[in-house]
Formats: C-alpha cells, sequence, structure tokens
C-alpha cells in the first residue's frame, strides 16, 4: 500500500514471485485474494516474471484454472502421505478432497486443455511439501505417495521439510527430524523421479526408513550389481541410470559413444 511503483521499476528489483498466505475469512476468499494479487501484478505492473503461485486447502476448480492462467508454477502442501498421518497436524482439513483433489485437477486441466490457455502459453508446473518426521510416518510411507505424484499427477518435486517442535504446541515435546534423513529422502525422490526407480527397488530398515549412513543408490548396487555387473557397451538406457555415478546426463553421453566404437576404457 506504500509502494507507488512504475512497471519499470517493478521489472528492475523483482525478478520471482512467490505468493502465500494464511487463512484468511476461509480458503476461498483467501484463494481469491491471492489471485487478486496474481493478477495486480501481471495486469497492471505487467510482472512478467517468475511466478509461484499457492493453492489453498478446498481451492475451487474455477480458481485452480484460473492460477494456472497467471503462474509459473502453483503447488499446495500436502503436509502427510496420507490422510491418518495428517491427523497429527490437524483435524480440520480434508486429504483427498481439500489437499489431493486440487492437485489433481492442476494435472487435469494440463492434460484436457490447450497449453496456449496458462501462462505465456504454458500449463505451470506443480510441486508439494511434506512434513518430515511430525506424525511418526516411515520414509517408505512419504517415497509411495511421491511415486504416486510423479507418475499420475506429474508433480514436478516433492519437497521434504523437517518437522521442528515449537513451545506451546501440542507437539513441542516431539524430537525434531533429521537432517540426514531428509538428504536420503531427497536422493531417493530423485531416483524416483529422474532415475527410473520404484520405492520397491530401495532398501529400507524394519521400520521403513532408508538407512541413513547410506546413499540409497549405492545401497541398490550393492545388492544386485556386485554378482551381476553391467555391461556398459550392452546395457539399456535404464540399466545405465542404476549404475552409481552416471546420471542421466552420463548415460546420454555412453549412449551416444557406443554408436562411434567400442566402450574400452573409462
Amino acid at each position: 500500500r506504500r509502494w507507488s511503483l512504475t512497471r519499470a521499476e517493478l521489472a528492475g528489483i523483482i525478478d520471482g514471485v512467490f505468493i502465500s498466505s494464511g487463512i484468511v475469512n476461509g480458503d476461498m476468499h483467501t484463494q481469491d485474494r491471492l489471485l487478486a494479487c496474481a493478477e495486480l501484478l501481471r495486469g497492471k505492473y505487467a510482472f512478467r516474471g517468475y511466478l509461484h503461485l499457492k493453492l489453498m486447502p478446498g481451492a475451487q476448480f474455477a480458481q485452480v484454472e484460473r492460477g494456472m492462467q497467471l503462474a509459473d508454477r502453483v503447488s499446495i502442501n500436502l503436509e502427510a502421505p496420507n490422510a491418518q498421518r495428517l491427523l497429527h497436524y490437524t483435524t480440520r482439513k480434508d486429504f483427498r478432497q481439500e489437499l489431493w483433489q486440487p492437485l489433481a485437477w492442476v494435472e487435469e486441466i494440463r492434460r484436457n486443455r490447450p497449453a496456449v490457455q496458462g501462462w505465456k502459453g504454458h500449463w505451470p508446473s506443480s510441486t508439494t511439501q511434506f512434513v518430515m518426521g511430525g506424525a511418526g510416518e516411515s520414509d517408505q510411507e512419504l517415497l509411495q505417495v511421491s511415486q504416486s505424484l510423479y507418475a499420475q499427477l506429474k508433480l514436478q518435486r516433492a519437497y521434504y521439510s523437517p518437522f521442528t517442535p515449537h513451545k506451546n504446541t501440542p507437539l513441542e515435546n516431539q524430537t525434531p527430524a533429521s537432517r540426514k534423513r531428509e538428504q536420503r529422502l531427497y536422493q531417493a525422490s530423485f531416483l524416483i523421479r529422474d532415475y527410473q526407480y520404484s520405492w520397491e527397488d530401495l532398501q529400507f530398515d524394519a521400520y521403513g526408513n532408508l538407512p541413513l549412513d547410506q546413499d540409497p543408490k549405492l545401497g541398490w548396487a550393492e545388492k544386485h550389481l556386485q554378482q551381476q555387473p553391467v555391461e556398459i557397451n550392452r546395457a539399456g538406457w535404464n540399466e545405465l541410470l542404476h549404475i552409481p555415478g552416471i546420471g542421466p546426463k552420463g548415460a546420454a553421453r555412453i549412449l551416444q559413444a557406443r554408436r562411434v566404437q567400442v566402450i574400452r576404457d573409462v
């Protein structure tokens, strides 16, 4: 309210915006205010930079669609891997109808509506966030639902936010989540998203958690490749991606090199 900016001044100081909010007068009202803010940036100030717009729990289809016409990315936080775990944080949110459904609508719109209707002729990417370690959930639970989000809803990324207890809250005596656990979850999540892994390929302990002392890709390789190493000149794309130290770019370089000659050394 106190700023009076020209379009040039706005473009000069901001190259990206993340629009989020607490709940004010209900979810739908809050979503309308967020959309109004985005419309102000895109319309009055002609802001064409990166815009990440938050979807509120319970957002309606039309609100989701309008947000996708204004933003480069949209997101809604699932917080927990399922409805049962969500009850540890709140009893006021419906996991399927208020959290999962808006994400499903995002993919439905991307799949069924012309991309030219989106911002700059593209539909936005989508993400979500989980609170890790606050609801007694296992890594296996988090990775199972992450895999479903990547496969079914074409999610760009799942974020895992470590739980931190705060005084004078119901969970103030709970142990904070491990940063090493956060690292292992991200590694495993990227294996599922980018390296053709399934959560079933990964190694879990008796509690459904990833070992903290070992990279999950190395753990898979030690179990499967020690006795059956990969022949680099015959391996397919998926096999190459499962070798520790080789990612999508490395696999592509190997396939390209094999068209020229047999690979005999590093």
